[in-house]
């Protein structure tokens, strides 16, 4: 199939151009920026990435739906723009695939993370565009998260979650947080993403009810902080359980942990969606971001305990931003969605 990547020379779009590079399935037919325009790819990009050779020459265009020969359409694009032009390929038949937040908590768009909750994608049939939908991917850090509370809530139950997390600068884009205020130094602060964690995190854990998701009932604090590494989000969790629980137990369900993606063997799924750690030091991005069968793409847990309370439970998740969080996660997605059948082709 042909996918068109939408803010292809940023951060997240040369992920994408990356991992798509060799695929069985899907081929690069078009690129698009903004500043960029009329220039071949690989000058647009040299300052982030050596373009392959596939796409190397190809000019980089305005997203604009009448310009673009595509079966499929993945977004990279800022949320600020993404709100008006993702639209606009909607209602032109494209299906969109999109990680940019201006979608995600609409009612009839899916928020999808493959292994947990691929039968939110029947929302699709709510969205009246021909063969054009939108289905989002979560926020980088809801990713890994959501990841390792999935099995743990179907196992035991969930009550309470508490989150503190540490994330990389290039979870900000390109070129990022100014270096002069985060070498040696901690941000205790970025902008809406307590709030996107939150949210997301219920709405994809939540269940499918007469043709809407009903957010899942729980009680979730998030502490999002800004830490000098270069890739690599690292996640402290509490988490409160409904049933009894252990360490034991808890790593024994993270262990087993697998989902749709890894029954069907799709290209980018990794052979385990999780990565228990038994180190005491351990997950650490420079060791372990990496870690797993497709590199980039499974999560770790780690330093997993029993809290002091009744059915409680600490650990420390670890997961890349830009690939399992971004452009890995929503390749996974499109894995997905041609398997079920909703990508047909134009």
């Amino acid at each position: 199939m042909k996918v068109a990547i939408l803010g292809a020379t940023g951060m997240a779009g040369v992920e994408y151009v990356k991992l798509l590079e060799n695929h069985p399935w899907f081929k690069i037919s078009a690129v698009t920026g903004k500043r960029t325009v009329g220039l071949i790819y690989s000058d647009a990009v040299k300052s982030l990435i050596n373009a392959p050779k596939s796409v190397a020459d190809l000019e980089v265009i305005e997203p604009d739906p009448r310009k673009i020969d595509a079966d499929l359409v993945f977004s990279a694009l800022p949320s600020s723009a993404a709100k008006e032009i993702e639209q606009e390929f909607l209602k032109a038949g494209f299906p969109v695939i999109s990680e940019a937040s201006a979608h995600r908590m609409l009612e009839d768009v899916p928020l999808i993370i493959p292994e947990v909750n691929p039968d939110h994608l029947s929302l699709i049939e709510k969205q009246k565009y021909g063969d054009g939908f939108i289905v989002t991917t979560p926020n980088c850090t809801t990713v890994g998260l959501v990841l390792a509370l999935k099995p743990l809530m179907d196992e035991f139950g969930l009550r309470k979650i508490i989150v503190s997390t540490y994330q990389a600068v290039s979870g900000a884009g390109f070129p990022g947080v100014p270096s002069f205020l985060i070498l040696g130094n901690v941000i205790p602060y970025i902008e809406r993403e307590e709030e996107k964690v939150e949210a997301e995190a219920k709405k994809i854990l939540g269940r499918l009810l007469d043709g809407r998701v009903i957010p899942a009932d729980l009680i979730f604090e998030a502490s999002c902080v800004r830490v000098p590494v270069i890739d690599g989000h690292l996640e402290s969790v509490y988490v409160e359980t409904e049933e009894p629980i252990d360490s034991e137990k808890a790593i024994e369900v993270l262990e087993r942990f697998s989902g749709e993606p890894q029954r069907l063997r799709l290209p980018t799924a990794p052979e385990k969606p999780l990565i228990v750690s038994k180190a005491f030091d351990r997950p650490q991005p420079r060791f372990d971001l990496m870690a797993g069968s497709i590199p980039g793409m499974s999560v770790v847990v780690g330093r997993i305990r029993s809290g002091k309370l009744e059915n409680s439970l600490k650990f420390f998740v670890l997961s890349h931003n830009r690939i399992r969080g971004a452009a890995g996660g929503a390749i996974l997605t499109a894995e997905l969605l041609y398997s079920m059948g909703y990508l047909r082709g134009r």
